[in-house]
């Protein structure tokens, strides 16, 4: 059996991948059989052509391995498949081109190799038009999965899969300017330029991008204080804190009241990019950090927070459809303005969950479908105990006891297809988690949720990956006005996408704040910085 990722050698002798070529070479030369690919074995070099000797001799295949000719036999049914780019999944490159390919080929660029699946590399190559001139850097994979791990391992190699089997452990790239995942996908294949002729998978059904569906998930949002003062001044409005473009960090100040460096960020590009992508998913959430009483008090500092209900307005002309309110500031109106929030919520037509009128209502799930595919949110605090919610008592959805395991078994038994559980936990200002925040998430998903997205520490913390359900600890700060540090100015929305129930690719996407109010999208360059602090945080939970 070779090891996954071992590259195969070929001949270094110059050959082209071309169907006449293989024709022509069929009738009258052989060559012998590869132990590596007929075998699994270990890699072996392939020889030149030997003179033919006779029937049954092995005919070229066209990247150069051999199989062996025997009785004439129906060709398996054929497809044109469509082809997806795939790098690791820590990867910062958005798109690739064919010149990409041909340099990974050549060793040439900054990939050092290219990885096919073995069953699919001689169509892939054909219908690219890529020729291999040196075998040292192409890599063969025994199946998707293998490949998928590869990349983790050798993050120098871009690979090529089947959209359909392309999974949330490596990175979909895009081909120029087009993608086949994530809010600005293509909808249809006829704008997808990489396709090829393949035999059917397994009776598996036929990838559509427009069966897919998309999940935008972002951090706190807090709506007083420094963001309220944005908000006011003349011009701005309840948009402004949700208009953010693109931006790059150009340098490093010192320094914060507390000492701390902060990041020096400029706008790249027009407003916008931000709202695009919670409008444009098909179900977006945050965390509203605080109540919007019907009487709301301004802070200017502090840590009591209350948001005006117009304000709320924002949020819904941001597209934003679900909000969490399991956190450690939604009782600071009391717990008649949990009330009074719920309601402004439901008038803008805003679900909401992890808070209400009871307990009950508090750990019911906000639900919807999405392409035939039923979902629940479900919500819960570990930080404020005292705002719990009681049989006839407004607050919020405990993370505490046997409830969050009950109610995902009852969220399945209602007939959800998916179940994310949004918690508020952990501890503040730092990216790793704590034990207890393990220990819960590893319940949480042993109770039947797919996947687990939290808040509460101000920075964008560690990911782990728990029985291949990823979890992310903390998205860090949205719309919020901590000028404390790098870490609390930065954050990461999350781009989910779905194909029916299952979770098959997952952006992160690093923003900075600016005016202490509002995020934006961070280049590549930029955004490593942000990637970095949660690999650096993720340890060896993360494996992708």
């Amino acid at each position: 059996m070779h090891r996954a990722g071992t590259p195969r050698r070929r001949s270094s002798l110059p050959w082209i991948l071309t169907v006449t070529f293989v024709g022509a070479i069929a009738a009258f030369c052989a060559l012998p059989a590869d132990p590596a690919i007929a075998t699994n074995a270990a890699p072996a070099a392939v020889r030149p052509a030997d003179p033919p000797q006779g029937p049954g001799d092995p005919v070229a295949s066209a990247t150069g391995a051999a199989t062996r000719a025997t009785e004439p036999t129906a060709a398996p049914a054929t497809a044109a498949v469509p082809l997806v780019v795939v790098a690791d999944f820590r990867s910062t490159v958005a798109a690739v081109d064919r010149d990409d390919l041909r340099a990974a080929l050549a060793g040439s660029g900054r990939y050092g190799a290219l990885e096919l699946v073995e069953a699919d590399a001689d169509a892939v190559l054909l219908a690219l038009g890529l020729t291999v001139t040196d075998g040292r850097h192409l890599v063969l994979a025994a199946s998707p999965d293998a490949l998928s791990r590869d990349l983790a391992a050798h993050r120098d190699r871009l690979g090529i899969l089947r959209a359909s089997q392309v999974g949330p452990g490596v990175r979909a790239l895009a081909w120029g300017k087009r993608t086949l995942f994530g809010v600005g996908r293509v909808r249809d294949l006829d704008a997808w330029p990489l396709m090829a002729e393949l035999p059917a998978d397994g009776g598996a059904a036929a990838f559509d991008p427009a069966d897919l569906w998309t999940f935008v998930a972002a951090g706190d949002v807090m709506l007083d204080r420094g963001v309220r003062r944005a908000i006011v001044q003349p011009g701005h409005g309840v948009d402004f804190p949700f208009d953010g473009g693109t931006a790059r960090i150009v340098g490093r100040r010192c320094c914060s009241p507390l000492g701390w460096v902060l990041p020096v960020a400029v706008r790249t590009a027009a407003r916008g990019s931000v709202r695009a992508l919670l409008a444009g998913a098909d179900r977006s959430i945050v965390n509203l950090e605080g109540p919007a009483p019907v009487h709301a008090t301004y802070h200017a500092d502090g840590l009591t927070f209350n948001f005006s209900q117009a304000s709320l307005g924002g949020l819904a002309n941001a597209g934003v459809d679900i909000v969490s309110l399991a956190n450690n500031h939604i009782g600071n109106a009391a717990r008649r303005g949990i009330v009074e929030t719920v309601a402004a919520l439901d008038r803008l037509e805003i679900d909401h969950a992890g808070a209400g009128a009871t307990a009950r209502a508090a750990r019911a799930p906000a639900t919807f479908t999405v392409r035939g595919v039923r979902v629940a949110v479900l919500a819960y605090d570990a930080i404020a105990p005292r705002y719990a919610a009681g049989a006839t008592t407004p607050g919020s959805a405990g993370l505490s006891g046997a409830g969050p395991a009950a109610d995902i078994r009852a969220a399945r038994r209602a007939g959800a297809d998916v179940v994310i559980v949004y918690p508020h936990w952990g501890l503040e200002y730092r990216a790793t988690p704590t034990s207890g925040q393990r220990s819960w998430a590893h319940r949480i998903i042993d109770a039947g949720a797919d996947l687990v997205i939290g808040n509460h520490a101000h920075w964008a913390a560690a990911m782990e990956v728990y029985k291949g359900r990823p979890i992310w600890y903390a998205l860090g700060d949205f719309v919020f006005d901590i000028v404390r540090s790098e870490e609390t100015e930065e954050g990461l929305i999350l781009e989910l996408t779905f194909r029916g129930p299952t979770l098959v690719q997952a952006r992160m996407r690093p923003t900075v704040i600016l005016d202490a109010s509002q995020p934006n999208l961070l280049d590549a360059a930029s955004g490593r910085v942000v990637l970095d602090r949660v690999y650096k945080g993720s340890g060896h939970l993360l494996p992708w």
